[in-house]
């Protein structure tokens, strides 16, 4: 099975023979299908202006359709060679590109849910605008990798178990735990400082990465003797005009752990409620999109690929949902979209060996499992999810390899046997326990 970056050791040097090649909205990406454009949202936040703009570029640029990843950004593809100039006045005036040298490091999470469900938890979404806005005034955080990330939790867990580089969560008291990469090694700030001290880690990391001459481009992949420390932390923040201390170990596992919201209804304060709904292996056509931003005007996309649609009335929102599940959207928490994700695959991808969206809706209804299922176009795994519990297809030129965790390979199986085995895997009692909520770019 893959390893994340995370996951991998530190005694091995990351060692590249390019600059980080991320795709952004002005740095187009060229694939089979045409160029590919990725756009930061912040948060996931999104207002239904800058949301109509989008499916506006994805009709006119596009092929038509909007693709979510795995950071709650969003791609369009199928663009023309020459659009970028058109594409970047679209974003500027949807006020999607507030510092045009900083597009590709505004990555920031933050908990899908927050302020909008009956859990009481401090609403985070503050955090972000100043955290963007801080990001984008900094001249060193342009030199972050468009891979580096930043999350930021109310405290239900969710987005904390992402590995983000920069993490934040309220602790209470008024105060914000804040880690780099090891939440053993967290510190504590004032919650009005949070946003403030996650900058100075990210650049706090940069200098790590200077002085130890290599080219990480996320906090897990420096070297042992420079990983970055609670107490060097501590003191930069100090330096910086930020009061914080060394946190106490972290408890165990919060009762509140929590993945992707479940789809459906989300019970809100004051009579108020949410939509949660999912795209079908994270892809959306113009119509689905314009119908989720017209509902209030705005919406928030997740990091597992679904959209909260957020301050409906509550006796709108069962109409409402039944309205978007006739679209084609994931509504319901039973759907077998619920934990299935995929890579671009064939025709858009050059190194794909199979059409692996296509693939998936041939068996996808014949093959439920518990557990979550990735379909890979070829050895890359490209966005595969974290951890241990999910079943992993890999298209090679024999058929499907399968893998899930404690079985061995099964190599190339063929199509007609490709549903019963893949149902079986899902069903693999020794990880059942696991919940495959969580995925990475």
């Amino acid at each position: 099975m893959p390893q994340s970056p995370s996951a991998a050791s530190r005694d091995e040097p990351v060692i590249r023979d390019r600059g980080d090649a991320c795709p952004g909205a002005l740095r187009l990406h060229a694939a089979d299908d045409g160029f590919l454009a990725r756009v930061r949202i912040p948060g996931g936040m999104l207002g239904g202006a800058a949301a109509r703009l989008l499916a506006d570029a994805a009709d006119r640029l596009g092929d038509g359709h909007l693709d979510l990843t795995s950071r709650g950004n969003v791609q369009l593809r199928g663009l023309g060679e020459s659009c970028g100039g058109e594409l970047a006045a679209l974003l500027a005036g949807a006020g999607l590109l507030p510092a045009p040298t900083h597009e590709r490091v505004r990555n920031i999470v933050s908990s899908p849910l927050a302020g909008l469900d009956r859990l009481g938890l401090p609403d985070v979404s503050p955090w972000v605008a100043e955290l963007d806005a801080l990001l984008c005034a900094s001249d060193a955080a342009a030199g972050l990798s468009g891979r580096f990330l930043f999350a930021l939790d109310d405290g239900r867990g969710d987005v904390s178990s992402l590995d983000a580089d920069v993490n934040l969560a309220p602790c209470g008291g008024g105060r914000a735990r804040l880690w780099a990469g090891d939440p053993r090694d967290a510190v504590l700030v004032s919650s009005q400082d949070a946003p403030r001290a996650a900058l100075t880690a990210a650049e706090y990391f940069l200098e790590a990465v200077r002085q130890a001459g290599t080219r990480a481009w996320r906090v897990a992949e420096l070297p042992p003797e420079h990983a970055l420390s609670g107490a060097r932390l501590t003191q930069r923040l100090a330096d910086a005009g930020v009061r914080a201390a060394v946190a106490a170990p972290a408890p165990g596992p919060s009762a509140r752990s929590a993945g992707a919201p479940e789809p459906g209804i989300v019970p809100g304060p004051d009579g108020t409620a949410a939509l949660s709904v999912l795209a079908p292996l994270g892809r959306l056509t113009t119509a689905q999109w314009r119908r989720l931003a017209g509902l209030t005007d705005r919406v928030r996309l997740t990091p597992w690929r679904g959209i909260v649609v957020p301050g409906l009335p509550g006796h709108a929102a069962a109409a409402a949902l039944a309205g978007l599940a006739e679209t084609g959207l994931v509504t319901a928490p039973d759907s077998p979209w619920r934990s299935v994700t995929a890579c671009t695959g064939k025709p858009g991808c050059a190194k794909a060996l199979a059409d692996v969206r296509a693939d998936a809706r041939a068996v996808m209804e014949r093959a439920r499992g518990p557990l979550a299922v990735h379909w890979s176009g070829c050895e890359r795994r490209c966005g595969h999810p974290r951890g241990s519990a999910w079943v992993d297809l890999v298209a090679t030129p024999a058929g499907y390899d399968l893998h899930v965790e404690g079985r061995a390979p099964r190599r190339g199986v063929p199509e007609q046997e490709l549903a019963p085995a893949l149902a079986d895997a899902r069903h693999a009692d020794h990880v059942r326990h696991h919940r495959p909520d969580s995925v990475q770019k």
